[in-house]
């Protein structure tokens, strides 16, 4: 068996599993974060579930440390309130990214499994274990039950071969992976990453670009730990080490050799990771802001990198510096190392540690037309405010912030660029409501054609909503950042029928990407692909997902407007105009368990 094989195995009692074959896994850590985490709870207690083993369930406040928003601070109390009374532990607004703690903390160790809010809770790839974000029903089901059903992915073996550029950093690793496989080349499957290269990764390395397996579509990218990193991980938590690797005759869905001598520094365009460039071509951009810090770049060699840059120098005037250290220990030693002073005497902002802009939490946002270099993840419109927002490395964001525009270290000039005048001002948890409608396996609808791929969750409900746990205020919403759809919402009608195109949900694990269709009264979704967390989230849901083949559709000739019969079990699709029939993808067992009892939580 290969790597993930073998983890699902050891946690589902069987002797091996293969792809496709879906199988109950044993969760060994659980966690519910500060904006998912009252809905976790409250679907814990609407459904009179008890936590499994409060041992291995933790909350991580790690959105919004500061509990600058009402609604968040709210949130958190409620979820401190019941941990008090259900003894489980609290890594509060003082600790720091949950994914972080956990690796360094030990709360999981290589070969382990945990579960997350977080959408990017596969990073935990990083040390060979397996990782995955959940929705709240999916979180509120694993702290009930222990466990969850997976299904077993393909696997896909990557070797890296040649001599690392001196200049390409483990942000430009990321990069240059998403310029070759996009946001779906990888949709669904586990990736394993080999090669010389690698065993000369650090920590600190892998976990960056672990981080953004899920802007690839993949629900996972796995490292082997080696000796070295078996060491900093019992240096860092003092637990023992025990390295699950694959078998050497371990099946791959396929093998690729990828030559990073051919890799270059890289810039992430504003609103999609996987459109990237080389730096050079980006270059003297002006900026206004500059962020450094989330679950990717928030480590000690980040900040390492950035001091380096910014010791002696001053940030450009009128451009903003936020720093963000991913957990509080590395908070700590930046300050012993003296990074902290050097960050606070160049003029940048340091806040405590956390996830920063990414959630809409704590600092990072920008405003509308700000231009924004970032070592975030995620870069869609709106994600981390109004403005454009440029993707790279902490070494590229450090140099830019002190030049004013977009560069690299070694070109950072004497005199930074100013801010000229351009004559313009400047800008400034509810009940749920479930249906009580009988549960059709076929219906009628009309379809609107929305042939786009790789809409994000940020596209169609946006996170400055995320505070809404009502399902009745939340169809309102539903595709208001989705360039062309704005006023989806308010034309969608009973009934309707979407059908897109691939990776549709890519992104976060925001339950109510989904639960806003629901409220605007959308029978079913047709897609190419969905983004694996949102796939689980429909189903688990009882929303009803389907998965087509382009050219089977195409042939019964739909337009916007149309009217349809679908059927869940047959997956047979009619056109009430012509008559023709179209095969697609009808529900798996489960989601047709799932769908007829009314959800997950049923």
């Amino acid at each position: 068996m290969n790597l993930i094989e073998k983890i699902l195995a050891n946690h589902s009692g069987k002797q091996e599993v293969v792809p496709g074959q879906i199988v109950d896994v044993t969760i060994d850590c659980r966690v519910a974060r500060d904006f998912g985490g009252a809905n976790v709870v409250k679907n814990i207690v609407d459904n009179g579930l008890a936590v499994d083993d409060p041992t291995k369930t933790f909350f991580t406040f790690d959105c919004n440390p500061g509990g600058s928003d009402q609604k968040y601070a709210a949130n958190q109390h409620y979820c401190r309130q019941y941990a008090r009374e259900n003894e489980i532990q609290v890594y509060d607004i003082d600790a720091g990214i949950g994914t972080h703690l956990a690796i360094d903390r030990g709360l999981i160790l290589p070969g382990g499994t945990f579960v997350s809010t977080d959408s990017h809770a596969n990073i935990l790839g990083a040390i060979g274990a397996f990782g995955q974000g959940m929705g709240d029903q999916d979180i509120a089901a694993v702290w009930a039950n222990g466990s969850a059903w997976f299904k077993v992915p393909k696997s896909v073996k990557i070797i890296l071969t040649g001599e690392r550029p001196s200049n390409v950093t483990a942000k430009d690793f990321a990069l240059n992976l998403l310029n070759i496989f996009g946001a779906n080349k990888l949709l669904g499957y586990s990736v394993e990453i080999y090669g010389d290269a690698v065993d000369h990764f650090s920590l600190d390395e892998r976990i960056t670009i672990a981080s953004m397996a899920t802007e690839m579509g993949a629900i996972i990218i796995l490292f082997t730990p080696n000796e070295v990193i078996a060491k900093t991980l019992e240096g860092l938590h003092g637990k023992k080490i025990n390295v699950i690797s694959a078998d050497s005759n371990a099946q791959y869905e396929s093998e690729l050799k990828i030559d990073i001598e051919a890799f270059k520094p890289m810039v992430a365009r504003p609103g999609h990771p996987h459109d990237d460039i080389e730096v050079e071509a980006v270059k003297k951009i002006k900026i206004d802001s500059a962020f450094i810090g989330s679950c990717t770049n928030g480590r000690m060699e980040d900040l390492e990198q950035t001091a380096k840059i910014l010791n002696g120098r001053k940030v450009a005037p009128g451009v903003v510096l936020k720093i963000v250290p991913s957990t509080n220990e590395i908070w700590q030693e930046a300050l012993e190392k003296g990074y902290i002073k050097i960050f606070k005497d160049a003029g940048a902002m340091v806040s405590n540690a956390g996830c920063a802009g990414c959630a809409a939490g704590q600092v990072g946002q920008n405003g509308p037309g700000e231009v924004t270099v970032s070592t975030g993840n995620r870069n869609f419109s709106g994600k981390q405010g109004k403005g454009f927002v440029y993707l790279t490395s902490p070494a590229i964001v450090a140099a830019s912030a002190v030049a004013g525009f977009i560069t690299t270290p070694d070109e950072i000039p004497a005199d930074p660029a100013t801010f000229t005048k351009s004559g313009k001002a400047a800008q400034a948890g509810a009940t749920k409501v479930k249906s009580e409608s009988a549960r059709p396996v076929v219906l009628e609808g009309r379809v609107w054609i929305i042939k786009k791929d790789d809409i994000d969750t940020d596209m169609i409900f946006h996170n400055r909503y995320l505070t809404i746990t009502n399902l009745a205020e939340m169809g309102q919403y539903t595709f208001d950042n989705l360039a062309g759809y704005e006023d989806f919402a308010k034309k969608a009608q009973p009934g309707d029928i979407v059908i897109t195109g691939k990776n549709f949900g890519a992104g976060s694990s925001r339950q109510q990407a989904v639960d806003c269709f629901a409220s605007l009264g959308i029978s079913c979704i047709l897609a190419e692909s969905y983004g694996a967390i949102y796939e689980r989230n429909a189903i688990n849901a009882a929303f009803p997902i389907l998965v087509y083949n382009s050219e089977e559709l195409e042939k019964i000739g739909l337009t916007t407007g149309d009217k349809i019969s679908v059927d869940f079990s047959s997956g047979k699709v009619v056109s009430l105009k012509s008559g023709e029939i179209a095969q697609i993808e009808p529900f798996s067992d489960v989601q047709e368990v799932i769908y007829k009892k009314g959800g997950l939580l049923g």
